[in-house]
């Protein structure tokens, strides 16, 4: 697979900027999906990973602020820029509000919206990673020990761990007490970008409950956000 800077989804209705965009960013070494209105925008997000998201507000279907509002009930990490025509200090505090991280007007400058959109994905990608200098971690009477990939379960009984289980313990253990959306999980875990019908996350986080969970039908630690994705809390 060719090693990209990053996907980014682009939601633009006018073609000619539309494809002016994908075109330069895609020569700035990143992976776009470009789409035209607010609800392919909210479907495509919901299908696929991206490290980042430029929004045009005035779309057709569902405008940019709504689907920003969409987006940040399911993922409040991903950076999403808006790029508008509307260019008042209302409008920019108001999509900042909503959940933009940053905001561009039209017309821009193309060198300052590329230079943006790296700083943005660089400052996410630097929290956005699994940690390796985990060695061992406690949950209660259990212990996790990621150097020999082992543990010691609810029952004092000592079990091997895959190296795939490793990798989602500390993921999950790195945002203890945060939800991380069912498709974070996969990207980071699996390398998955677009996502499969599967219940991958839903089998291992069972083997989590019954090696950990006192009771594994009421867990306490490894907590499912229906809709969104799972939380380890400790």
């Amino acid at each position: 697979m060719k090693k990209t800077k990053g996907e980014i989804l682009l939601v633009e209705d006018e073609e000619s900027l539309r494809e002016a965009l994908k075109l330069n960013l895609e020569m700035e070494g990143y992976e776009v999906v470009a789409v035209d209105d607010g609800k392919k925008a909210l479907k495509t997000f919901k299908e696929e990973y991206f490290d980042c998201i430029i929004l045009d507000i005035m779309l057709p279907e569902l405008d940019g602020i709504f689907v920003c509002e969409n987006i940040r009930l399911q993922n409040d990490k991903i950076p999403i820029m808006f790029l508008s025509a509307k260019n008042s200090g209302a409008d920019r505090v108001l999509g900042l509000r909503k959940g933009g991280d940053d905001y561009m007007t039209k017309p821009f400058n193309l060198e300052e919206l590329l230079i943006r959109v790296e700083k943005l994905i660089a400052k996410n990608k630097k929290i956005d990673h699994i940690k390796d200098d985990l060695t061992v971690f406690a949950i209660g009477p259990c212990q996790i020990d990621f150097q020999s990939q082992s543990c010691i379960d609810i029952h004092g009984q000592k079990r091997d761990l895959t190296k795939k289980e490793i990798q989602f313990l500390k993921l999950l253990i790195d945002n203890k007490n945060e939800i991380i959306s069912r498709e974070h999980i996969l990207k980071m875990v699996w390398g998955y970008n677009v996502f499969p019908t599967t219940r991958t996350i839903d089998n291992f986080i069972m083997i989590y409950r019954k090696y950990f969970e006192l009771d594994p039908r009421n867990p306490i630690h490894f907590v499912s956000v229906r809709g969104v994705g799972y939380k380890f809390v400790i």
